[in-house]
């Protein structure tokens, strides 16, 4: 039998097992949490290398998690709650904290500590604030001392985090090496927006804007896959700064910020952005996103000139017209070399369409861009930027300076080549028709663009005009101070009746041009390639007609002034055009240059400058018969491309005149009878034959003894 006395201490004990956990939950419930926070503050310091402050309250509240089951559910957790918490910034920052956050929130499960299993059920983080801050490639502020700790020993502990959630927040960045400077406000979303739900409503809004019809872009198509579609957008972000100095602006969705970390599973994301005049707009997925291992998105470009797209993605990309642009982009991202890839995009340039597929890979030594694109229709007005042959109002509209001088007629504008080093080009170029209001239209346009340590080709080039052909290649090599440039051109057949199709003039005409050139110059612009050129043109043109509402229509004023005089505002039948000119650096002589008409045989002689547009010419009209007094008078072009000076010579001048025509055509060159070709099998038709065989065969009379004028040059005149 038990004794009182024992009986006694039994109870003894079992009131303390009562009281004890009592005791320990009103201990627990009224401990002032807050004098951990000097230890708490002090050990987070020393493992992040920087200061960390708990400024606020630290509290604790015990729950029961409703997620958890059985006996285990019965044990509280602790919910701790820490308020205004700061982190620094080291000391190069230019910014004294690194991060701040209004409370933070975070739920323990007890049990699992047993185990060496830190289990944090969920984190909420209210109003943080965070300050990324990058002035070298190796040194940025969210690198933190323990990232570069390495340890063959496993830990006994594992960690692992159920949910994280945002209240408001903001994001600045400040990267020098990227050149980057933007805030960006995340807010997160009442509900989850699933990622097929927006990719379908992008898919409306792109079929609306084709003829108001559900014909969607099949790049749209291609982003869609079964891992993608269980993807959620969780946040909505705003961003605006300056990136690469271009002012940035924009929104946009992302997924959840735990799926940052997951390698395998697709994270959805869609921005709106624009970037100076540009705007980019993208949906779709990143595989690996905090390291950008992979892309596929539905991507669409917009914006003034391909050309301000360089500084943000670093593709060099000629001057153009407004343009946008659609299609499917895929990348490989990787540290020591991406790759990307824009297929089946399609888009326009001004009004002209393109399409086709490109991949561009970055590395060593330089960039590589290779692709095929193609044009159904392409406008002059929309090429001419890309060839520097738009008008300086275009230019100012584009934001770029008119650097024309007044004195000036050929463009001084220098090439950017210093971007050509900046990648290598593989391109194959087709166009089926290229139009222009004052001129017949191109067809079959193809050519070959090659770009190679900063020499840029196109060959073969390949250009149906006028029922005849265009052929040859272009290199222009922007590796070599001054750039060197090299042309070949050949033309064949090119119909008089197709070239000037408006022209009541010209419907009649039989007659073709055939021509050849080849030149070879040195400079950073057209003005400066023309004033160092090397090389010859070959032209003959026969069985056409001239007037000077043809020359005004064409835009040569100095030539509708020669007419002028000659001939009045008569039209006149042409039997044989004929021109040989060579050029020596920049400076260009008439070996011959020749109008055969009914009424008169007419020559060119004398200079043509091309470095200081300046020209010292001599036309002398040869009269069969003495019906038109006016053309025996030879005329004098001088003066200056911007402001010619054109006039009759005086009358001692015309024996001396008439005297060099007649030894200038005694013997033209071989090369013009070999471009003169049957008229389309019709040999009978070609007029130049004849004229430049009885040229060669009997030489040209004229009154007075023949006298070989001194071959005045432009230059040596100067001197």
């Amino acid at each position: 039998m038990v004794s009182k006395r024992t009986r006694n201490w039994i109870w003894i004990l079992a009131g303390l097992l009562v009281l004890l956990p009592v005791v320990m939950v009103i201990v627990i419930a009224c401990f002032d949490w807050n004098r951990l926070r000097p230890r708490i503050n002090s050990e987070a310091s020393a493992a992040l290398g920087r200061s960390v402050t708990i400024q606020g309250d630290l509290e604790v509240r015990w729950v029961l998690d409703a997620d958890v089951h059985g006996w285990r559910h019965w044990i509280p957790s602790p919910e701790i709650t820490a308020n205004d918490i700061r982190v620094g910034n080291p000391d190069w920052a230019s910014r004294r904290m690194f991060a701040t956050v209004q409370a933070l929130h975070l739920r323990i499960a007890l049990p699992p500590l047993l185990h060496h299993h830190v289990s944090i059920s969920g984190i909420r983080l209210d109003g943080p604030v965070i300050d990324l801050e990058r002035d070298r490639p190796d040194r940025a502020n969210w690198q933190f001392p323990f990232m570069s700790e390495t340890s063959t020993t496993p830990s006994a502990w594992r960690f692992d985090i159920g949910t994280i959630g945002f209240g408001e927040g903001a994001l600045h960045l400040q990267d020098s090496v990227t050149v980057s400077d933007f805030d960006i406000k995340v807010t997160p979303m009442q509900t989850a927006i699933p990622y097929d739900q927006l990719v379908a409503q992008d898919s409306a809004d792109e079929g609306r804007s084709v003829a108001g019809k559900h014909t969607p872009h099949p790049g749209l198509e291609a982003i869609s896959s079964p891992a993608a579609s269980k993807a959620q957008y969780q946040f909505a972000l705003a961003v605006q700064g300056r990136y690469q100095h271009v002012p940035i602006r924009g929104q946009g969705h992302i997924g959840a910020v735990l799926a940052l970390q997951e390698t395998d599973v697709p994270f959805p994301v869609q921005a709106d952005l624009r970037m100076g005049d540009s705007r980019i707009a993208l949906i779709g997925t990143f595989m690996d996103p905090v390291h950008l291992g992979a892309l596929n998105l539905y991507l669409r470009f917009s914006g003034q000139s391909m050309a301000k797209l360089y500084p943000l993605i670093g593709v060099t990309l000629p001057e153009t017209s407004s343009y946008e642009t659609r299609g499917h982009l895929l990348a490989q991202i990787r540290r020591h070399g991406s790759f990307f890839s824009y297929q089946n995009f399609s888009g326009r340039v001004g009004q002209s369409d393109i399409d086709g597929s490109v991949t561009y890979a970055t590395g060593q030594p330089v960039a590589s861009l290779k692709g095929q694109v193609h044009s159904h229709l392409l406008r002059f007005a929309d090429l001419a930027p890309l060839i520097g042959a738009d008008s300086g109002t275009e230019k100012r509209r584009r934001g770029d300076a008119a650097a024309q001088p007044k004195g000036k007629v050929l463009p001084v504008e220098p090439f950017r080549t210093d971007r050509w080093q900046a990648m290598n080009a593989d391109v194959q170029f087709k166009a089926d028709q290229i139009i222009h209001p004052s001129a017949p239209p191109i067809r079959d346009l193809s050519t070959h663009l090659t770009l190679q340590q900063g020499a840029l080709g196109l060959d073969p080039l390949q250009v149906g005009l006028a029922g005849g052909t265009l052929a040859g290649a272009v290199h222009l090599d922007g590796g070599k101070v001054p750039m060197q440039g090299a042309l070949q051109l050949q033309a064949r057949h090119l119909r008089l009746r197709q070239l000037f199709p408006k022209v009541e003039l010209m419907r009649n005409s039989l007659g073709e041009i055939n021509g050849d050139m080849a030149i070879k110059a040195s400079g950073n612009s057209v003005a400066a390639l023309l004033g160092s050129a090397d090389g010859q043109l070959r032209l003959v043109m026969n069985d056409g007609a001239i007037s000077r509402n043809l020359l005004e229509m064409a835009g040569l004023n100095i030539g509708n002034i020669v007419v002028g005089k000659l001939f009045g505002d008569h039209n006149v039948k042409i039997n044989c055009a004929a021109a040989d000119l060579q050029a020596s650096h920049g400076l260009i002589d008439n070996k011959l240059f020749l109008l055969d008409t009914p009424d008169a045989l007419i020559h060119v002689k004398g200079d043509i400058d091309m470095r200081d547009e300046k020209m010292d010419l001599t036309v002398t009209p040869h009269t069969r018969g003495l019906r038109i007094l006016t053309l025996r008078s030879p005329l004098y072009v001088a003066g200056t491309f911007k402001d010619p000076s054109i006039g009759v010579k005086a009358g001692p001048l015309i024996l001396r005149a008439a005297a060099a025509i007649g030894l200038g055509i005694v013997a033209p060159p071989a090369a013009l009878l070999a471009l003169i070709s049957p008229s389309h099998g019709d040999q009978d038709r070609n007029t130049c034959r004849a004229t430049l065989q009885q040229l060669g065969a009997e030489p040209v009379r004229a009154t007075g003894k023949p006298r070989k004028p001194a071959a005045g040059k432009l230059r040596s005149k100067a001197g």
